[in-house]
């Protein structure tokens, strides 16, 4: 039913408006302390404060130390529970903005825009655009993003196992280049010349084409071992759109 309603609404203006503002929240563009921060996922995301615990007394006092909330030395289900739990706030946040985003048309501006480029490049449907931006920040809410288009029939098994390959190879890749990676480019020679001789731009361009690639070599695999049978597993929307 939810699939027939996105095909009887129409895209208007302000469906294309909210697409260009989830492309923009969710793209890490805006990431800053600034004011301009209130626009983007990971910085209204925020994060946990930090534990400190004592690590031995000395002399002149306690020694103290700082790790995250889940403290230090944890291990087996209690710890993962932990784990979890620095989850669910990021899910949570990332699958409500998407159900606003919907609301507004945001979905059906990208499946409009997108499917002619994503299709041939992965064979995915346009309405996956939005998951796949905001893998490149965060792997958690492009993961309960793509969840939650398989659960409403937007994406086939073979769609959500093609697009899994791309998120997860060099997963929240620009988030975690920028914050490590990046610096490399900083070091110099004792004569003052780069040591890294390649370009951040080129390095990106690098993990884009590979993600890519990886998912295609996935896309292969599967019409390899599995041939027309999960082609076959496709939602009326899925089909409407291919014809």
């Amino acid at each position: 039913m939810s699939n027939q309603v996105g095909q009887d609404r129409k895209v208007t203006i302000g469906s294309y408006i909210a697409l260009a503002f989830a492309v923009v929240f969710f793209s890490g563009l805006l990431q800053s302390n600034e004011w301009y921060g209130v626009f983007d996922f990971t910085t209204l995301n925020g994060s946990f404060g930090n534990v400190v615990y004592a690590v031995n007394d000395t002399a002149d006092g306690i020694q103290t130390a700082t790790t995250s909330l889940r403290g230090k030395g944890g291990s087996g289900a209690r710890d993962g529970f932990i784990f979890a739990l620095t989850l669910i706030p990021t899910v949570m946040f990332a699958l409500g903005m998407i159900n606003v985003l919907e609301h507004y048309g945001a979905l059906d501006a990208a499946r409009k825009i997108l499917t002619p480029l994503l299709r041939p490049l992965m064979g995915i449907p346009g309405n996956s655009g939005l998951a796949l931006i905001a893998s490149l920040q965060s792997t958690d809410a492009g993961a309960a993003m793509t969840r939650q288009l398989k659960d409403e029939g937007h994406l086939t098994k073979r769609e959500t196992d093609v697009f899994t390959m791309f998120q997860f190879s060099a997963g929240a890749a620009i988030v975690n280049f920028f914050s490590s990676g990046a610096v490399l480019f900083t070091l110099t020679n004792s004569d003052g010349t780069p040591a890294v001789t390649s370009s951040i731009g080129l390095a990106v361009a690098i993990m884009f084409i590979f993600k890519f690639v990886g998912a295609n070599m996935f896309r292969l695999y599967l019409n390899i071992t599995e041939g027309k049978a999960d082609k076959e597993d496709t939602t009326p929307e899925m089909k409407e759109e291919t014809a």
